[in-house]
C-alpha cells in the first residue's frame, strides 16, 4: 500500500500526493501535438519515455505533426514515437482530436512538444486519475513565463470560466493533463480546432459534473517561438461568446436581464409620479424579457448538446 499524504499549494485544489505513484494495471497514451518543433520534439519524446519506462506499464507516445514546414516529422519518427500527421495545418485542437481518436488506451495524457511541460509529472498525474476523470497541471506562479501582453486575456478568461463553472478554476488552458478517453470522446464534436481546445475541455468537464482536480507543476521555458498570433485575439472573443452560450448561459443572461428589469422598474416608479408611461420603461421591460427568452433558448440548446 502506497503512503498517501495531503498537500495544498497556493492557487491549487487540495489533492493527494502519492509518495510512490501507484499505476498498477493502468495503460497510458501520450499525445504530443507538434508544429515546427524540430528543435524540441525529440527531447520531449525522450523525456516522456524516461519517466514512463520505470513504471512498467503499457504506454504509447503519439506525435501529431500539424503539417510542419521543418524537420519535425523526421525528428519525431527518429525518436521512436508513433507519428501521425495532418496534410494541411489544421490547428492545435485538430491535432489533439486526431491523437485522441488514434489512442488505444483508456488513459490519455497530452503535453506540448516545446519542452514547457516536464514529463516527470506524468506518473503522479496518472495515479491521481485513477479516481478522477481528468487531472490538470496547474502552472500557478510559473505563469510568470507567460508574456505580459497575454496575461489580461488569460485573467479575464479564467474569471469567466470560474463564473460559468461555479467553481474556482486555477488554470483553464494548461497543456499538461491526463484524462479518461471514454469521458472525453462524447465531447469531441464540440471541441474547437485551435488553441481554445484545452479551455473548452475544462469547461466541458466542469459544467457536466465530471471529476477534475489540479496538481501543481513547474512551467518551463519554451524552446522555439510561440504560435500565438495577433488574430487569435478575435478567436479569444469568439471563445468567450461560445463559452457563455454553450456551457452555462443562464449564469449570464439572468443577471443581465435583471439589470434591465430593475432599470425599467425604477423608471416606472418615476413615471407613475408624472402619470406618464415613458418609452424607456417599456423598452427596459421588453429588453429584459428578450434577454431572458434568449437565455432559456440557449440553455435548452446547450443541454441538448451536452447531455450524455
Amino acid at each position: 500500500m502506497n503512503k498517501i499524504k495531503e498537500r495544498t499549494e497556493p492557487g491549487s485544489t487540495k489533492v493527494s500526493e502519492l509518495a510512490t505513484p501507484d499505476t498498477t494495471g493502468m495503460e497510458l497514451s501520450v499525445i504530443i501535438p507538434a508544429y515546427n518543433e524540430e528543435n524540441a520534439v525529440s527531447g520531449t519524446v525522450e523525456d516522456v519515455r524516461r519517466h514512463l519506462e520505470p513504471l512498467g506499464i503499457p504506454y504509447e507516445i503519439i506525435v501529431v505533426d500539424d503539417a510542419s514546414q521543418d524537420a519535425t516529422r523526421v525528428k519525431a519518427e527518429a525518436s521512436g514515437a508513433t507519428v501521425i500527421w495532418n496534410d494541411v495545418n489544421s490547428g492545435y485542437g485538430a491535432s489533439l482530436k486526431r491523437g485522441v481518436k488514434r489512442a488505444q488506451y483508456e488513459y490519455v495524457a497530452i503535453l506540448d512538444a516545446d519542452s514547457t511541460y516536464p514529463a516527470r509529472y506524468l506518473p503522479e498525474m496518472l495515479a491521481l486519475c485513477r479516481d478522477q476523470d481528468m487531472v490538470v497541471g496547474d502552472r500557478g506562479a510559473a505563469m510568470k513565463n507567460v508574456p505580459l501582453i497575454r496575461r489580461p486575456a488569460k485573467f479575464m478568461l479564467n474569471k469567466l470560466a470560474s463564473f460559468l463553472a461555479e467553481r474556482k478554476l486555477n488554470d483553464i488552458n494548461s497543456g499538461l493533463r491526463v484524462f479518461r478517453r471514454s469521458e472525453l470522446v462524447p465531447f469531441l464534436p464540440l471541441l474547437p480546432q485551435n488553441f481554445s481546445f484545452t479551455t473548452t475541455i475544462t469547461l466541458c468537464m466542469c459544467c457536466n459534473g465530471k471529476r477534475m482536480i489540479y496538481t501543481p507543476i513547474e512551467y518551463g521555458l519554451r524552446v522555439g517561438k510561440s504560435k500565438i498570433r495577433p488574430v487569435d485575439f478575435i478567436n479569444f472573443i469568439i471563445l468567450v461568446l461560445r463559452a457563455i452560450m454553450l456551457f452555462n448561459p443562464l449564469r449570464v443572461f439572468i443577471p443581465l436581464g435583471l439589470i434591465f428589469f430593475m432599470l425599467g422598474l425604477l423608471k416606472l416608479v418615476i413615471d407613475i409620479g408624472y402619470w406618464n408611461l415613458s418609452e424607456t420603461t417599456v423598452f427596459s421591460f421588453l429588453t429584459a424579457i428578450m434577454i431572458w427568452s434568449l437565455g432559456l433558448i440557449a440553455d435548452m440548446i446547450s443541454r441538448l448538446h451536452l447531455r450524455p
